[in-house]
Formats: C-alpha cells, sequence, structure tokens
C-alpha cells in the first residue's frame, strides 16, 4: 500500500469537465497524491497539458473512437463513441500505468458525468471509485430524484414535463420550473443515457464529490449520503487544461483599467447565440460608458461564426477568443460579470465576489441563475424582450443597475468569503477533501 493514494482521473471531453477535474487533480497533487490524467488523444493534442506538479500528474491517453473530422460538439455522438471504444481498452492502461508506479498502483478512479463505465471496469478490478460531478449538487439532485420524478408524473418516460408548474425537489432547495428542468431539450436517447449513468454512478461510485460548499447549496446534502461537497476548486496560476489558446493580452489590458469598472461578457464553451441576439450584445455594450472585455469562442475549426453589426464601434472594449477567466474575475478592474451561469463560470464569480447580470441559455443553467438571482442574492437577470431576445436597452439598464446596487456587492463580499472559508484549513470542504484521500487509501 502506498502512503498516499494514487488516482486515476477521467473526464467526459469537454472543457466545463476538463477544467474541474484538472484543478481536482492540483489539489490532490499538493496534498502529496499521485495522479494520472486520462484525456482522449483528440483533447491532449489539443491542450497544453504535460508532466507537472513535480511530476505527481502523469497524463495518458486513450482514443475517443471518433475521426479527426468529427463535429466534438455532437455530445450524444462523443458519448456512443466513447463507451463503444475506450471500457475494453482501460484494463490495459490501469496494467500499463501499474507496471510504472509498482510501488503506488492506483488506489481509486474519479470520473466525471457520462464517464460512470470507467468505474464499473474499476470495481472488477478491484479499485474503488468516486464521481466528481461538474455541475451543482442541485442539478446532480435532480438525477437522483429521476425516478421519482416519473413516479410522481411531474415528468413522462421521456424526461419531459408532463405540464408547466413549479415544483420542488427537496426542503431548502429553489423551486423549480418544470420547463427548466437540468435535461431540458435533450432526446430520448441522451435521457436514457443520463438514467443508466445515474444507476451507474449508483453502483459502483462510492463518493459524489461536488465543487461547491455546504453553504451555497445547504438542502442538498439529505437527499444521499454519497454527497459529498469539496468546493469551490480553483485553478492555480497556471491552468494546464484550457482547450484553447488563451489571450493573457487582457490581464495586461485590465491593468490599465479603473477599479471595477469593466464588464465582463463570457458564455463558456458550449454556448451557441444566434447572430440577431449577437448583434443586440454588440450594441448593447456599445451604448455603455464603460469599458468591457467580451469573450467571443471561435468554433471548433477556429472560425469566428459571428460577425459584427455594422454600426458596432466597440471602441470601449476588448475582444478576445478565450481567456483565463478565473484570474480575469479576481482582476481588481471587473465591475459585473455577464454570464451564462454554467456551474464552473458561476462558482469563479462566487468565489473572486464579482455581481452577475444571468443569461442562461440551456440544462442546469437556469437552475444556477435561480441561486445567484433569488438565493444569495448576488446578480440581476437579463429578461428577453416579446420576441425572445435580450435587447441592448436592457443590457444597459440591467448593467448600471447591477453595478450601482450596494445590496447586491455586499452580498458578492459575503459569498466570497463563506466560499473562501470553506477550502483554507480547518473549513469544511477542507475537511471533506481530507477525509476523502483517507477513505481512497485504505
Amino acid at each position: 500500500m502506498s502512503i498516499l493514494p494514487h488516482f486515476l482521473v477521467i473526464p467526459f471531453p469537454v472543457q466545463g469537465h476538463v477544467n474541474p477535474l484538472m484543478q481536482f487533480s492540483q489539489v490532490l497533487a499538493k496534498h502529496g497524491c499521485k495522479v494520472t490524467f486520462l484525456h482522449t488523444e483528440f483533447n491532449h493534442k489539443r491542450s497544453k497539458t504535460g508532466v507537472f506538479e513535480q511530476d505527481k500528474i502523469q497524463v495518458m491517453t486513450l482514443p475517443d473512437g471518433l475521426e479527426s473530422e468529427d463535429d466534438r460538439s455532437d455530445i450524444k455522438k462523443v458519448i456512443l463513441s466513447i463507451k463503444s471504444t475506450m471500457p475494453s481498452k482501460l484494463p490495459k492502461l490501469i496494467e500499463e500505468v501499474n507496471a510504472l508506479n509498482v510501488e503506488s498502483k492506483i488506489n481509486c478512479i474519479v470520473v466525471t458525468f457520462n464517464m460512470g463505465w470507467a468505474l464499473e471496469v474499476g470495481h472488477n478490478l478491484g479499485i474503488k471509485g468516486a464521481l466528481l460531478f461538474p455541475a451543482s449538487a442541485t442539478t446532480l439532485a435532480c438525477g437522483v430524484c429521476v425516478h421519482k420524478l416519473i413516479e410522481d408524473g411531474i415528468i413522462d418516460s421521456q424526461g419531459n414535463p408532463t405540464k408547466k408548474q413549479e415544483i420542488q425537489i427537496s426542503p431548502d432547495i429553489p423551486m423549480m420550473d418544470t420547463t427548466n428542468i437540468p435535461w431540458r431539450g435533450v432526446d430520448k436517447i441522451l435521457f436514457d443515457n443520463m438514467v443508466q449513468e445515474m444507476q451507474t454512478l449508483n453502483n459502483f461510485g462510492e463518493w459524489w464529490l461536488c465543487n461547491t460548499t455546504c453553504d451555497l447549496e445547504p438542502g442538498v446534502f439529505s437527499i444521499s449520503p454519497k454527497f459529498l461537497p469539496i468546493g469551490p476548486l480553483m485553478e492555480s496560476n497556471n491552468n494546464k487544461s484550457s482547450l484553447w489558446q488563451e489571450d493573457s493580452t487582457c490581464l495586461d489590458w485590465l491593468d490599465k483599467q479603473a477599479p471595477q469598472s469593466v464588464i465582463y461578457v463570457s458564455f463558456g464553451s458550449l454556448v451557441v447565440m444566434d447572430q440577431n441576439q449577437f448583434n443586440e450584445l454588440a450594441l448593447g455594450l456599445d451604448l455603455l460608458d464603460k469599458p468591457f472585455l467580451w469573450v467571443v469562442r471561435p468554433s471548433n475549426d477556429n472560425k469566428v461564426n459571428y460577425t459584427y453589426p455594422n454600426d458596432f464601434h466597440g471602441s470601449k472594449g476588448k475582444i478576445v477568443g478565450w481567456a483565463p477567466q478565473s484570474k480575469i474575475l479576481n482582476h481588481p478592474a471587473i465591475a459585473c460579470f455577464i454570464s451564462h451561469c454554467g456551474w464552473n463560470s458561476t462558482i469563479e464569480g462566487v468565489h473572486a465576489g464579482v455581481p452577475f447580470l444571468c443569461w442562461p441559455f440551456s440544462v442546469d443553467q437556469f437552475l444556477n441563475k435561480s441561486y445567484i438571482c433569488d438565493v444569495w442574492k448576488t446578480g440581476l437577470e437579463l429578461e428577453k424582450d416579446d420576441d425572445g431576445y435580450i435587447s441592448r436597452k436592457e443590457i444597459k439598464k440591467k448593467v448600471y443597475q447591477v453595478v450601482g446596487d450596494d445590496d447586491i456587492k455586499a452580498m458578492c463580499l459575503k459569498m466570497k468569503k463563506m466560499t473562501i472559508t470553506n477550502i483554507e484549513e480547518g473549513g469544511q470542504s477542507s475537511h471533506n477533501l481530507q477525509k476523502f484521500i483517507t477513505w481512497a487509501n485504505y
């Protein structure tokens, strides 16, 4: 038995899963654990990941089964290809890693959602297993409750709401509109995959690690004893997990801006906006008498899909393709964050104490918006007009409203302090992490 455990960590190959699992790997390495990080061959070629953290994190790869020209933004295609390719290859990889690490063989496999099959493979080899859930604990709780929601007639067997209504899956969890359940809009194959994944994780994942704190989502943890909040996970100074080239010139640009003056705009790694809405956003930023930093992500073929409207000046702003978000949010020049409310962005914004303007697009983002606006009171929602668009006037109005709201700013600082306290020595998340590492070793 090794003095400290050796973890094999396996993210589903999208940025929103790779990032938190890499951050978790760095935390484990700082605690003296050995980590083998399993990338797909495609993602490894795209990323800057190497061997780092004093060689305690080693990177291995397996093929995802797709061709290089295949569209990896088609999540269903990626899930099905991985499930038919990787499970048969994983035992050999584990054997190779163990042969290289005779004194510290793999004790525990940690996966993100959609990779539960690896826990079953590990279980058959006598290796412990855990989930690191990349979204909120509340989103995971919805997955836990899926069978009950079907039994109670709230959703049908395909995951669709039987009627529009407000539901509460547990006391102390925000009310949820059934049209905003986390799997909204997915087809039957993806819904069935989610149900099957929850069953696999229940059978083979002894812990469900959550990138959150007891204080952020207090009503959730009574739903299952498997839940273990260990967040917030924050990247180290050198982010090794970005799948796009980060434009660090924006940090120099921020240094030249006044404190709490810049509007930061970013919609994560998957959101696609239609051209008309893109135009309204561009012209809304132009209306502001404030500097802005806007991330306009390249598509997978590295061509920007959008065209800027003819009357867009952008003279007060800086536009980049991808950015070191955690560093940006913690920069003193940032005044507020216009966000899609993905969980990684949400937890980073809360940790940085930045007010939000919420612009959710899909899945769990609506739930996260409810926490930000209704529970934590650290932001406001951008509301659509009668045509279904968020207008330039709405953007201008809400930006001035949120940056001028002292109550929101005070709540942001309170939430920031609370989340930081959790990961400091003696904090609840820090204690839970130590408990997990001890469990993995025995």
